[in-house]
């Protein structure tokens, strides 16, 4: 597996790019800055097949305007719990994020135990609320990767003061992946990558 980290935005969300077939690359949380992500496929020659989205505040979901008008046949991948507020007028931040309009290539589909595959590459979907109330991790179990949006992050958890949020539904989702093999790769939603074994010795929130 390939994979890049892109820090889009004036939050700096990672974007991740993945891709073993260059004509089926992924894109898992494009938040802002879509020329620099535009750029990023064309200059590495690869074309995406999926925008998969771990949950639908507006900092991880910018781009996909601008996705879906160059490529207007890709599916978004969204949990079916976060469709109000991926749309919603208010899900933005001006002037640095606009409000996102509902793509026609929508797929609410990222629901626990399914699985998306493309390219050669496959993620089983982990519902994971309590951030949002349709949070998702990825998890590439082949790959030893899971890819956790704003449920954790190194040494700390996704905020739930927002609308939707509970930090009683995130304890319970952050403990489920305190049970995954130590050895999985972590890429947070912010901030660097990290190991589950390295957040089970010294991630508060896992204790």
């Amino acid at each position: 597996m390939n994979k890049e980290i892109l820090p889009l935005g004036a939050i700096e969300a990672n974007c991740v790019v993945l891709w073993n077939d260059p004509s089926a690359a992924w894109i898992v949380d494009p938040g802002a800055d879509a020329n620099r992500l535009c750029a990023f496929l064309s200059d590495k020659g690869l074309t995406p097949a999926l925008v998969a989205l771990t949950h639908a505040h507006f900092d991880h979901i910018g781009a996909i305007s601008d996705l879906v008008t160059k490529w207007p046949a890709l599916p978004i991948h969204l949990a079916p719990a976060d469709e109000q507020i991926a749309f919603h007028p208010q899900n933005a931040w001006p002037p640095y994020y606009s409000p996102t309009a509902r793509p026609a290539t929508l797929a609410l589909d990222l629901v626990e135990g399914a699985v998306l595959s493309a390219g050669g590459l496959s993620a089983r979907v982990l519902a994971t609320p309590g951030h949002t109330p349709g949070g998702v991790c990825l998890h590439f179990e082949s790959d030893h990767l899971l890819l956790t949006g704003d449920t954790l992050f190194a040494g700390s958890c996704g905020r739930t003061d927002f609308p939707g949020g509970s930090m009683t539904t995130l304890s319970k989702s952050l403990k489920r992946l305190a049970a995954l093999p130590p050895e999985t790769d972590v890429i947070p939603g912010h901030g660097g990558a990290t190991t589950i074994a390295r957040e089970l010795a010294s991630n508060p929130f896992l204790k």
